[in-house]
């Protein structure tokens, strides 16, 4: 039988079209998670199907890039790449990494590290994660450098500087938040005289506005997007405050008194239903808000939660973490009563660190001998679900640079660890 040429030019464009559409299918079924706790600053994965137990001695290690740098940024990952900060030789840089197989795609120098004051104490380099958006990838440096770079190629399309351009003050420990992006606004704390929370548009760098009446200086959180009844607004956690200030100008809306802060506030503030949870380390404790209209009001507070900088989550209607009292334990409590649901108490394996989730489990990191658990996010109680520890040491450990304090992050099936200039990644699929 003959066939005809249009026909087999027909199924060429079938064959064409199948194969544009199974691929685009695969595209669109890769979660991202563009920055800090993720793209709704839950640091909750979107991910499901996991590993519900690990085997013994842990999760299939994919691979390990050895030449991250200095410094304690966590990653973003989107579309099969993965960003993150790190320090070389006292220069700050991007880092963008393929996030299948761990290949050095591009590297963006933007600050000089100075080195100098928190260098000291635990040690030079980054301390935020960057964020991406719309193409662009979004890093602020130790000594207050905020830079937009291409994601595809690390090209710089703009730089700001929070102390000169915004009149900002270098923390003790560098600036260390993570830039918070809310459409087209891209949000940091420069803190000072001039205004603590400044909006800049993201495409151009340019001041859109800074909120003049709230002089607080910057701590390290970073700025969370809440929208209370029907109004945006951005909330941000200073050494004695929790501030709102409105998002189309930067007014303040609201503050509530927070005198237990002291040496460092560090973690980013969790929102849900006009409610705002907030817990600091160094003996300060946690708090629960309501916001109503220009109040705060207390709901709650206690000493029971006192997270260092491992930071915390809500899933449901519990709030899991580290907390420094009683030797440093990871716990559960009631989100709108502060009541504890458990506390594990571990001296050494689980000691203190970081938290994340996903698929109704915890990734818990060590922070003093990289040693990672898996544990059921359950008010229950404590399950553990399998163990391990991290193959290597980095070495640029010494006295002054101890810890493992870069945050888990889980996404497509993948479970991203990093201790200094080493980044790990495990298969965690089901």
């Amino acid at each position: 039988m003959k066939i005809q040429p249009s026909l087999v030019i027909i199924g060429l464009m079938v064959a064409s079209l199948s194969s544009l559409v199974a691929n685009a299918s695969e595209s669109s079924s890769q979660s991202n998670w563009p920055g800090w706790r993720g793209p709704n600053q839950t640091n909750i994965s979107p991910d499901t199907g996991l590993l519900k137990s690990w085997p013994e001695g842990g999760p299939k290690l994919l691979w390990t890039y050895e030449n991250a740098g200095s410094g304690y940024s966590s990653s973003a990952i989107v579309d099969g790449k993965l960003y993150t900060l790190g320090s070389r030789d006292s220069r700050e840089m991007v880092i963008c990494l393929d996030a299948n197989s761990g290949k050095e795609l591009w590297t963006s120098e933007f600050e000089t590290d100075p080195e100098e004051g928190y260098r000291t104490q635990w040690g030079a380099g980054p301390r935020s994660t960057p964020t991406v958006s719309d193409g662009h990838v979004y890093a602020l440096g130790v000594a207050g450098d905020v830079v937009c770079l291409n994601a595809d190629t690390g090209k710089r399309v703009w730089r700001k500087n929070l102390v000169k351009h915004f009149g900002g003050a270098l923390s003790k420990w560098g600036y260390s938040e993570s830039p918070t992006v809310d459409g087209a606004k891209l949000l940091v704390t420069p803190g000072g005289s001039k205004g603590a929370i400044v909006a800049l548009d993201k495409k151009t760098g340019a001041k859109l506005w800074q909120s003049k009446k709230l002089k607080d200086a910057a701590e390290y959180s970073s700025v969370v997007v809440a929208d209370v009844a029907g109004q945006r607004q951005y909330v941000q956690l200073f050494m004695n405050t929790l501030a709102g200030v409105d998002a189309e100008k930067g007014n303040v809306l609201w503050k509530s008194d927070w005198p237990q802060g002291r040496t460092a506030v560090i973690p980013t503030p969790i929102y849900r239903d006009g409610h705002v949870f907030m817990t600091s380390g160094y003996r300060a404790g946690a708090k629960l808000v309501k916001v109503n209209g220009k109040k705060a009001e207390v709901v709650w507070e206690n000493q029971e939660m006192i997270n260092h900088h491992g930071g915390v989550l809500l899933i449901g209607d519990h709030v899991y973490g580290f907390s420094d009292q009683k030797k440093g334990n990871l716990m559960c409590i009631e989100f709108m009563t502060g009541k504890v649901a458990w506390i594990h108490r571990v001296e050494r394996e689980l000691h203190k660190g970081a938290v994340h989730a996903a698929d109704g489990m915890l990734y818990c990191l060590n922070e003093n001998e990289g040693w990672v658990y898996l544990v059921e996010a359950s008010p229950r109680g404590f399950n553990e679900k399998g163990k391990f520890q991290l193959p290597k040491e980095t070495a640029l450990r010494d006295e002054h640079n101890g810890k493992v304090w870069a945050h888990p992050v889980v996404i497509n099936g993948k479970l991203y660890l990093r201790d200094q200039d080493l980044i790990f990644c495990y298969d965690v699929k089901g």
